[in-house]
């Protein structure tokens, strides 16, 4: 989605060492130049080659070895780097930077660069909790650094507790969303809902549909990339939470209706992506239904219709809708636009056999309030999503 940016990791000595490759490779898969700089220790756990093979960069470690080009490599680095990121970081490189010490290649180079800084802890649970890396985190804090925090879990030293390198595939996403190369939502609040409602019958049955949450889940992570602060309002799904935003999750329509209200006013932008159950049971059985030899009929009434709902509450902010359909797609995404008082309507097709549901692609025609429609060709559901706001922004 972004333009190729440059990466600097920074990897120190800790058994959590060779998960910072994994971390490499999903840089480069993003199209990122990725330059590894190794401390001494370090190459002791993972070998310079290991990351020289996955970054296809020269790996730095010795601040006096001879250069490989005619250039003082640490200050190259640091002018280079449009983010520095260091995974995992011990409690010595933390110390370091904390009281401005600079010995080697590593530490320099942070000295050196004006571009963000991330350090990624990793470390025994008790030198994490150590009032004096504590303290040194919060002094490196109030300078600007940032920090992703350690998980809770089994150490490799035997004892339980924070200090865990955080998920590789979250210290990819992280950095990727740093570096997106629109920052256009700033200071605004984008409300998104994603993924399907239920409707219970008994204790054991419901009525729900086939939405997986990807769409409205692509939505919150553009959003977030964008600089937002993001509120997502999701039904069940089997998705991973996107970092950086406020997950609700709820179940019904009812529950719903009432956290899209709750968060409605104070919102700019609202994308309402979720496929809300229309009807429930007219009547819910507190005790398992029954098989018996006769068929059963099932009632239903009509429930909130939580669109139409904030239509009428609509101050200022940009509300967007979505419409999902079988038949005569744009006439009625056009009859929904109006009638709900939207400013932005997504229809897509239903009955396509490659796009919508579960895929990772849709293909939609996104309709204005003001007559213009933008007819989307087949894409991932991030990149509906860039389009989505691109247009809202525009």
């Amino acid at each position: 989605m972004s333009s190729k940016k440059t990466v600097v990791i920074g990897v120190c000595g800790g058994i959590a060492a060779y998960k910072a490759l994994d971390v490499v490779s999903r840089l480069k898969k993003a199209d990122h130049d990725v330059h590894v700089i190794m401390t001494k220790s370090a190459s002791q756990f993972v070998t310079p080659l290991s990351f020289q093979s996955l970054s296809q960069n020269m790996v730095i470690s010795d601040m006096f070895a001879e250069p490989k080009a005619w250039e003082i490599q640490h200050i190259s680095l640091a002018k280079k780097a449009d983010i520095m990121v260091v995974v995992p970081a011990t409690a010595n490189i933390i110390g370091k930077v904390a009281c401005g010490i600079a010995d080697d290649m590593l530490s320099t180079t942070i000295m050196a660069t004006k571009a963000p800084v991330v350090f990624v802890p990793a470390m025994n649970t008790n030198m994490y909790c150590n009032p004096i890396v504590q303290d040194n985190i919060s002094k490196l804090i109030k300078f600007g650094y940032k920090f992703i925090k350690p998980q809770s879990g089994r150490l490799a030293c035997g004892d339980d507790g924070e200090g865990k390198l955080a998920d590789s595939e979250y210290i990819a996403s992280y950095i990727i969303s740093e570096l997106y190369d629109k920052k256009d939502l700033k200071n605004k609040k984008v409300l998104v809902t994603a993924g399907p409602t239920i409707a219970p019958i008994d204790p054991v049955r419901f009525i729900t549909n086939r939405s997986t949450g990807k769409m409205g889940y692509s939505i919150a992570e553009e959003a977030r990339d964008r600089g937002a602060e993001v509120v997502l309002i999701s039904g069940p799904t089997s998705l991973k939470p996107p970092f950086g935003v406020k997950l609700i999750n709820v179940k019904t329509n009812q529950e719903m209706y009432d956290n899209v209200l709750q968060q409605f006013e104070d919102s700019n932008i609202v994308v309402m992506s979720a496929a809300v159950a229309d009807y429930k049971p007219s009547q819910y059985s507190n005790t398992k239904i029954k098989k018996k030899e006769n068929n059963l009929s099932l009632g239903l009434e009509k429930d909130n219709d939580i669109l139409k709902e904030v239509g009428k509450l609509k101050k200022d902010q940009i509300l967007v809708g979505f419409a999902a359909e079988s038949n005569d797609l744009i006439t009625n995404a056009q009859s929904k636009l109006v009638n709900k008082n939207l400013d932005y309507i997504v229809a897509n097709d239903i009955l396509s056999n490659d796009t919508g549901f579960a895929s990772d692609d849709n293909k939609v025609i996104i309709m204005s309030k003001t007559g213009e429609k933008s007819q989307l060709d087949k894409m991932h559901k991030k990149s509906v999503a860039r389009e989505l706001f691109n247009l809202i922004i525009r």
